[in-house]
């Protein structure tokens, strides 16, 4: 495309993948590459999609490609259609310049997602398993409804921490899902102003809180969330 560069290109392409509900998950515009990751659906496994620009002639030359795990299949046709139409919202010349400074720092918008807090465990453990580097930028501004029982309540600096109840060794898990290296724990810290709601509770009393993603421990095998409230 003419009068677009590399950098434009790939800054651009974060505004368009967000927008339609990718991940972004590494972004170096300056070298004209990105990493996107179609978010998980239900069973369906989340997949890498490269993206890469080039320069030549004062035109750059936009790629993008799907990397799909072994033993994973994707329509050809609707895959064709999906990468195509985020290409084809490339923007060249003053348009594309000013749509690539509104996507600096675009995340995914999508709602809450709505898990069991032992399948968000299972789920978490299978990717640290396979790049746990990537977790955090795959879960950066996302929000989550969890839901699960109570582990323990604490305090924690100027909020209290919900602990959801996981199984205490993967040998429980392996009831339930299979064979795990190890088993990630899920706390939510408390909003401002559910203090009185986090001391009401009692270890085993099921609960559903939205939050949303704070932080994650590999050493330690932990996320948490923040600023969760109960859902009414």
């Amino acid at each position: 495309m003419e009068e677009l560069t590399p950098a434009t290109a790939i800054r651009q392409l974060r505004g368009i993948a967000a927008t339609r509900g990718y991940d972004i998950l590494s972004e170096e515009a300056d070298d004209g590459s990105m990493l996107l990751e179609q978010p998980r659906s239900g069973s369906a496994r989340p997949f890498p999609i490269i993206a890469t620009a080039e320069s030549a002639a004062g035109a750059a030359t936009v790629k993008l490609e799907a990397k799909l795990p072994a033993g994973m299949s994707a329509g050809a046709n609707g895959a064709r259609t999906e990468l195509c139409a985020m290409l084809g919202s490339l923007k060249g010349g003053p348009e594309g310049i000013a749509a690539a400074e509104r996507s600096q720092g675009a995340v995914s918008s999508a709602g809450p997602v709505v898990i069991d807090a032992l399948v968000l465990s299972q789920q978490i453990s299978q990717e640290a398993d396979t790049n746990a580097a990537s977790i955090p930028t795959r879960y950066q501004g996302k929000t989550f409804t969890i839901k699960g029982r109570v582990a323990h309540v604490a305090k924690d600096g100027g909020a209290y921490r919900i602990a959801y109840e996981i199984p205490n060794s993967t040998n429980d898990l392996a009831i339930r899902f299979g064979k795990f290296r190890f088993l990630t724990q899920i706390s939510c810290l408390a909003a401002k102003g559910q203090g009185a709601y986090a001391l009401s509770l009692r270890t085993g009393q099921g609960i559903q809180l939205t939050g949303q993603y704070k932080d994650y421990d590999h050493a330690r095998h932990v996320m948490w969330f923040e600023g969760c409230r109960p859902v009414n």
